[in-house]
């Protein structure tokens, strides 16, 4: 009877486990199946109206925009906007773990909390597993109020599949920071070795960074159930530039595929060229038949994807397994070769620069809670087109001919990656 009683015990248990298992790995929304057909051209109203009306908010006149390269010269504009914090400061962020630069920013903000600014600090789980646990004290103690996305429990593990993958700063509702840098000594120097990568983030002023602070609440409400408003956080912002621009953003819970819509769309407008810096390039096949797709009807296509120097070696294959659709098509896919190369970047037509969070891979599409910055400035896309030919004089361009000849067990190895692709 003890015997009968322990197997069913285990049983249930097991079965439990498999349960949790499989839902962990559901995206929870059906997700696209078809192509999306060329309708219009990018540079045409009816494009712009498409994002702004059928998937996001609007876009919006009047605003400023600076991109910094490499920690060396992102980080200290961060530190110095939350120095300078006189009202609030909304930090959400995948990556925090320890270092040097993780106690800057610790400091800086529990100054700033100190002196009587609202901040508010809104870490992945799983993201933030490595922080320095006297940083949260720290924070916590002068006041930072400090939530954790889908901390796991017993009764939802399914949601921790679903992480927060946006990167966002802003201060006193007014000046806004996003792009890829996560905060670890990763981020630091200036991409010159192994250790220090190379990455992008961007500043922006104007009326978009009340979209980017509606972004940042979006997720706070979900961890919080605080709800944040007035003019400390939405202030009225008049125009400061003459860029166009609009935060889009995508989650599971709501318009998982909204990010995914967004780049076929754009990748379907294209006339001219597609520029990608991205670090993790696992498109699905839908995405891939859009990219030959424009390919044939005469768009130069270019990628930087991380070479030989890169954190996940799985990703690095499943990409790697997929390539031969596109380098048929003429698609020009370089590996960069001095660090790892964490960007992401996507130019259109000089026209278009999309620029945040997401990544070009089925987790950032369908799984994770992403934000992007899309900027419609022609003089911006031109400075990131400079940008990428830098970062391609440091890559390697990989031929279809190379690709074909690679070793067998290279094959073999990237093939049994690119069966994970649906989680990477």
């Amino acid at each position: 009877m003890r015997q009968q009683t322990k197997t069913i015990v285990w049983t249930f248990l097991l079965t439990l486990a498999a349960t949790l298992l499989v839902l962990n790995f559901m995206s929870g929304e059906k997700k696209l199946e078809e192509q999306v057909h060329r309708e219009y051209a990018l540079q045409d109203a009816q494009y712009q109206r498409a994002l702004g009306v059928l998937l996001g908010p609007p876009i919006l006149e009047g605003n400023r925009f600076e991109a910094y390269y490499n920690g060396d010269r992102i980080f200290p504009p961060m530190l110095a906007a939350i120095r300078g914090a006189r009202q609030s400061i909304t930090f959400e962020t995948y990556i925090y773990w320890s270092g040097d630069i993780g106690r800057a920013f610790a400091d800086a903000l529990t100054e700033r909390a100190k002196a009587g600014v609202k901040v508010h600090v809104l870490l992945d789980w799983v993201g933030s597993a490595k922080i320095d646990e006297n940083f949260l004290k720290e924070m916590e103690a002068a006041g930072v109020q400090i939530q954790k996305f889908h901390k796991p429990s017993w009764y939802d593990m399914a949601r921790m599949n679903n992480r927060t993958h946006r990167k966002l700063l802003v201060v006193d509702g007014r000046v806004g920071f996003t792009g890829g840098v996560g905060i670890a000594p990763e981020w630091t120097g200036n991409g010159q070795d192994a250790e220090h990568w190379r990455d992008s983030h961007f500043r922006a002023e104007g009326p978009v960074v009340a979209q980017m602070q509606a972004v940042f609440m979006d997720n706070w409400i979900k961890a919080s159930g605080e709800v944040l408003h007035g003019e400390r956080y939405f202030p009225a912002l008049t125009p400061v530039g003459g860029g166009r621009a609009q935060v889009f953003s995508s989650s599971p819970s709501g318009g998982s595929e909204s990010m995914h819509l967004m780049y076929l769309l754009s990748i379907a407008a294209a006339t001219k060229t597609i520029d990608l810096s991205s670090a993790y390039f696992v498109p699905d096949d839908l995405t891939t038949a859009a990219l030959v797709e424009a390919m044939k009807r005469g768009v130069r296509l270019r990628i930087i994807t991380p070479g030989p120097i890169m954190d996940s070696q799985t990703v690095r294959g499943a990409s790697r397994a997929g390539w031969g659709p596109l380098l048929e098509a003429g698609a020009q896919i370089s590996e960069y070769q001095p660090t790892m190369f964490h960007c992401k970047v996507f130019t259109v037509d000089g026209l278009l620069v999309s620029v945040g969070s997401t990544n070009f891979d089925n987790r950032s599409f369908r799984l994770n809670d992403e934000a992007n910055l899309n900027i419609y400035d022609a003089d911006f896309a031109a400075a990131q087109t400079v940008q990428f030919e830098a970062d391609l004089k440091q890559s390697r361009r990989i031929t279809l001919e190379a690709w074909r000849d690679r070793p067998l067990h290279e094959k073999a190895m990237e093939h049994l990656a690119s069966l994970l692709s649906l989680q990477l």
